[in-house]
């Protein structure tokens, strides 16, 4: 499977957003993979995450997100199920749920539910070691600045929004994918 020819397929006609989307992609999937190569305890699949990585927002066409050239009916939030209904209809059900669950560092149906967030009730907390590391992986390069890595500081405040559970989820896989860069809580102002 090519995940390039899939987005292809879906992006065609939008050539500034497929750019955007392909630089993003290619940035999670490099990251992730070196989480990968590091740590082979982990036995991750390498194959499945360089593909995932390149497909878990191929979702952002469906939503309105105009500073990225995304102008589809939906808020961003749902692009994360949205991608992952279309994989589902490519028969890609295992890639639908890296799409599906990456967002934040997850998002629990309490918080679905508490925060009446635009999405179908069920919990998108990272279910197994590769949804987890390109969940991982994607907080730290942004699609509205391409080609720069986001601070691991600006990383957690990024995803304070989400709450408190959201932050020690990441700060766990920090410390399990890349304890050579751990920063301590008190450098971070946060939590």
């Amino acid at each position: 499977m090519n995940p390039e020819e899939l987005i292809e397929k879906y992006y065609h006609q939008s050539p500034e957003l497929k750019e955007i989307l392909l630089t993003h992609s290619r940035q999670v999937r490099d990251r992730a993979l070196r989480i990968v190569d590091r740590h082979p305890e982990l036995q991750a699949d390498r194959q499945f995450i360089e593909e995932a990585a390149m497909l878990h927002d191929i979702g952002i066409i469906f939503c309105d997100a105009p500073k990225i050239f995304c102008n589809g009916p939906h808020k961003y939030i749902e692009h994360g199920y949205l991608g992952a209904e279309l994989l589902r209809k490519e028969g890609l059900p295992r890639h639908a749920g890296v799409a599906e669950r990456h967002t934040g560092s997850g998002i629990t149906l309490e918080q679905v539910i508490r925060e009446e967030l635009p999405l179908p009730e069920k919990d998108y907390c990272p279910q197994n070691v590769e949804e987890e590391i390109i969940c991982y992986a994607d907080k730290f390069y942004s699609k509205s600045h391409l080609n720069e890595e986001v601070d691991y500081r600006k990383v957690r405040h990024n995803i304070w929004r989400y709450g408190h559970e959201a932050i020690q989820r990441f700060d766990q896989w920090r410390q399990r994918f890349e304890p050579e860069a751990e920063t301590t809580n008190s450098e971070t102002g946060i939590g």
